[in-house]
């Protein structure tokens, strides 16, 4: 169980999965006093447009955490280079020591059909912490 002062990591990259993850773990939060990192994962071939990509995350998570009550120093931003996948496993070692990691089933790169994308099955494979994997949100 999460308790106070712990913190809760999201893998965030602004797609639909990574909203309604965060939308989760900020509820958490929320209910059990504890802290949650947002971490986006730049990989080795950078876009050209990351760090706006990037402002325009943060901008979104602060959104987000207003919404749930969550005071600003409960919300932190972690910017991670490597794909997705790694930096979400060193999220549970320090500075981080994220208690769980919360990612959404599938991200950019989903495959039609398969219920959980790469980083969401390679995490529930080999974290060393919980995994919580928020479904997909239903498109309308």
């Amino acid at each position: 169980m999460i308790e106070k002062n712990e913190t809760i990591a999201v893998g965030y990259d602004g797609t639909p999965g990574a909203k309604a993850a965060a939308r989760w773990a900020l509820e958490m939060a929320s209910q059990l006093g504890c802290s949650v990192v947002l971490i986006h994962a730049i990989g080795m071939l950078g876009r050209t447009d990351e760090r706006q990509l990037v402002i325009d995350l943060e901008e979104e998570a602060q959104v987000l955490s207003s919404e749930y009550g969550i005071e600003p120093g409960r919300l932190r931003w972690h910017i991670s280079e490597g794909d997705p996948c790694s930096a979400l496993l060193r999220a549970a070692d320090p500075p981080l020591s994220a208690r769980c990691v919360v990612v959404g089933s599938r991200g950019h790169q989903s495959a039609i059909g398969l219920p959980l994308g790469s980083t969401s099955h390679e995490l529930a494979e080999h974290s060393r912490v919980p995994v919580v994997i928020i479904p997909a949100p239903l498109r309308r």
